[in-house]
């Protein structure tokens, strides 16, 4: 994942090590039944914006959405590897292992 310019602090930029997928991933596996709108919040992006990196993540086989009543449910795959060369030897699920204490709770068991 990338750096992602967020703001003016530290000498005139602020930037993070997570890009914003990276982050609506990591939303997603500590709570895979949150609305968008919730996701959006967290990460603090629009709502559409992670509308978009969820079908990003989906059509990259980094999770798969199933629709339960009005709701959806996200199970991750954490076998998926990083899109960069320098990390493409990583499973995402090492990132998740990271940060999000739940995130192998929900995990796809397809390899």
């Amino acid at each position: 994942m990338t750096s992602t310019v967020t703001g003016d602090t530290d000498g005139g930029r602020n930037w993070t090590f997570l890009t914003n997928h990276g982050h609506v991933l990591l939303a997603i596996a500590r709570n895979p039944t949150a609305r968008l709108r919730d996701v959006a919040a967290e990460v603090g992006v629009t709502e559409r914006a992670a509308q978009a990196i969820v079908a990003d993540l989906e059509a990259g086989g980094y999770l798969h959405r199933t629709r339960v009543g009005r709701r959806n449910e996200y199970t991750l795959n954490p076998a998926g590897r990083f899109r960069h060369p320098a990390e493409a030897d990583r499973q995402v699920g090492d990132l998740l292992a990271l940060f999000a204490d739940t995130a192998t709770a929900k995990a796809d068991p397809r390899p």
